[in-house]
């Protein structure tokens, strides 16, 4: 099979998705995890040159857009999304002549750049938040973060709201005297201060850091914790009985407060001068309250993680499908219909070979579900690895690294199963990965999911997504937006998009009928008109 030009491929979408439609209008976005996708320098840690080397195999594999996760200066307590300068690159990664030199390469191949932008908080040391410390209660530095006194004699929280990663989620400062003073709030790890979005300079900020990125050919951002931002003014007690580390639920006081909608308008009134997008990381479960993020003058985009959060299980697939094409059709005019986008797996989230059983059932049933995912309309986010079938790695307790681990004291395993590095090349770990020992240990067992062996085996999950990411490109049959289900077997799915295209799906254990077609790509052999179980397949 030879490799599609993303170009082309391009010109393609944008004629299914109508005149004038945007280049996001029917993307694949590859979201690029940078520390574990390819180290250049042998530090242990990938960087933006290994991503600019790398460039030659994401064409290959013919994605649209890259999404880089934070690459900015910070002091990597979490990894790149505790920023203390948004407008440089943190010497890890390399330098600004770096990042322009891979939006450089990465646009002459046709393939758009994002960047995730993280503006609910700081990093601690940045120089705002110092100045903070050292100005005191009721200064203009203080203003721009969430600063509170205590509850009675000052030594208890403002509030009793929890951080995400576990434990409270407010510190309390020593003021420059030295003595016991104030508590700031940090939703996440108290080196990640949250911003007070009342604050004109904190927008200014932002709108500064927006400009910065995109007069140096940045295509948008992937906006982090795009629910967060705003907070109610009284700050109240929140009921703990639902809370759970490392999620939030509807309702939940810390996050979709609706303040942040005008934040958000503020940014796309900046992106839009410039042609460019926005993907929100969006946790709210209700769709009507979800949509409101996506109105014309919101987001572009919001990731619905319904379809990641599901079992392999048919009508659990088919309820987050529906639900995600409710929930953008609410936020959707006749002259602006709204996009759903769709993703499996990120950096927070194990991996769907993990998530679906491991082993061969899980490579296989995450097999079947890149069919649904990529048959489906709208916006595809593939995480890097995904195209690889690799499963979320199990990291030994004394590797770990992801701060949710040691906040929670070990209840809360993180998301460092899902970082490791990638394979490329050769037979022992780092398997190409660079020449020094990596930031995660990579598994021994890793060897036959390298870039190299499955690029000589026909029927890799590499060169599946392959031939799925090119019939998608270049197919007529997935012209229209349009979907109708079709009725199906007990434990089955199937869907037709209007331009003709079927898609399949058999989360049982026994072969099923297809419905009628020629069977255009399957995720296992199809033997006498018959889906074998775990599953899918593509007719026109």
């Amino acid at each position: 099979m030879t490799a599609v030009n993303t170009r082309a491929s391009r010109a393609i979408a944008a004629r299914r998705g109508g005149a004038g439609a945007p280049w996001w209008s029917d993307a694949v976005f590859y979201q690029i995890y940078p520390r574990s996708f390819a180290d250049a320098n042998g530090d242990g840690v990938g960087d933006l040159a290994g991503v600019r080397e790398k460039l030659g195999y994401l064409e290959l594999l013919g994605i649209d857009a890259l999404w880089l996760s934070p690459v900015m200066r910070s002091p990597m307590v979490d990894h790149g999304y505790d920023v203390s300068d948004p407008r440089d690159i943190d010497p890890l990664f390399g330098t600004l002549d770096d990042m322009d030199g891979l939006i450089t390469d990465a646009h002459a191949r046709g393939i758009k750049v994002t960047m995730d932008l993280v503006p609910n908080h700081t990093s601690d040391e940045h120089p705002w938040f110092r100045a903070a410390l050292e100005a005191g209660p009721g200064s203009p530095e203080r203003d721009r973060y969430v600063f509170r006194d205590g509850r009675g004699d000052g030594s208890e929280p403002p509030n009793n709201w929890p951080s995400i990663f576990g434990g409270p989620a407010w510190h309390r400062v020593t003021e420059a005297d030295g003595t016991p003073g104030q508590w700031y709030l940090h939703i996440f790890a108290p080196e990640q201060p949250d911003l007070n979005w009342h604050n004109d300079e904190v927008r200014a900020d932002l709108e500064a850091t927006l400009r910065f990125w995109l007069d140096r050919g940045v295509d948008g951002f992937r906006i982090d914790v795009a629910h967060g931002m705003a907070k109610p003014a009284d700050l109240p007690d929140m009921d703990l009985t639902t809370n759970e580390l490392m999620r939030n639920a509807d309702g939940d006081p810390r996050f979709d407060q609706d303040g942040v909608h005008e934040i958000h308008r503020a940014i796309r009134r900046v992106v839009d001068e410039y042609d460019a997008m926005t993907v929100g990381e969006v946790w709210v479960r209700d769709n009507e309250r979800f949509a409101r993020y996506l109105r014309p003058d919101e987001l572009t985009l919001g990731f619905n993680f319904r379809l990641a959060e599901a079992a392999f299980d048919a009508d659990e697939i088919k309820d987050a499908v529906d639900n995600s094409l409710a929930a953008v059709a609410l936020a959707g005019t006749e002259d602006a219909p709204g996009v759903p986008t769709w993703t499996l797996s990120n950096h927070d989230i194990d991996r769907e070979v993990t998530r679906y059983g491991g082993g061969d059932l899980g490579t296989r049933r995450a097999r079947a579900m890149a069919l649904v995912t990529l048959g489906l309309p709208g916006v595809v986010f593939l995480y890097n690895g995904a195209e690889l079938g690799l499963p979320s790695a199990d990291v030994p307790d004394d590797a770990r690294q992801d701060p949710a681990w040691f906040r929670s004291d070990g209840a809360e395993k993180g998301r460092d199963g899902c970082r490791v590095p990638l394979p490329w090349e050769g037979d022992t770990p780092p398997f190409g990965f660079g020449t020094g020992d990596p930031w995660l240990p990579m598994p021994a067992d890793w060897a036959a999911l390298t870039v190299e062996a499955q690029l000589e085996d026909t029927d890799s999950m590499l060169n599946f997504h392959r031939t799925a990411l090119e019939l998608r490109a270049t197919r007529p049959e997935f012209a229209h937006a349009g979907l109708d289900w079709y009725g199906s077997p007990p434990g089955c799915l199937a869907f037709r998009r209007r331009g003709g295209l079927v898609c399949a799906l058999n989360t049982t254990s026994e072969p099923v009928p297809l419905p009628p077609g020629s069977v255009l790509l399957s995720s296992t052999p199809v033997v006498d008109g018959m889906l074998a179980g775990d599953s899918a397949a593509w007719l026109v």
